[in-house]
């Protein structure tokens, strides 16, 4: 049987807090640096598959109907 695997989200998120709280007791420096980089990273990846799950907008009155690709997982 498949082990289920946290959401992206909740890992993204998880994986950010956790590089947060390395950097927060750091001197301020490169690698400090590069763990607050990453941490934004992920908040930006979290955004990102946020919005491809969104359905597309459409005007109203348009006539068109959102494509199965912009409609993602919702189709």
């Amino acid at each position: 049987m498949l082990k289920q695997l946290p959401k992206l989200e909740y890992r993204l998120s998880q994986e950010a807090s956790n590089l947060r709280k390395q950097a927060e007791g750091m001197r301020e420096g490169i690698y400090r640096d590069e763990l607050l980089r990453k941490a934004n990273q992920m908040g930006v990846a979290i955004q990102v598959n946020y919005w491809q799950q969104v359905p597309a907008p459409v005007p109203p009155g348009s006539g068109l109907r959102p494509t199965r690709s912009a409609m993602g997982r919702f189709s």
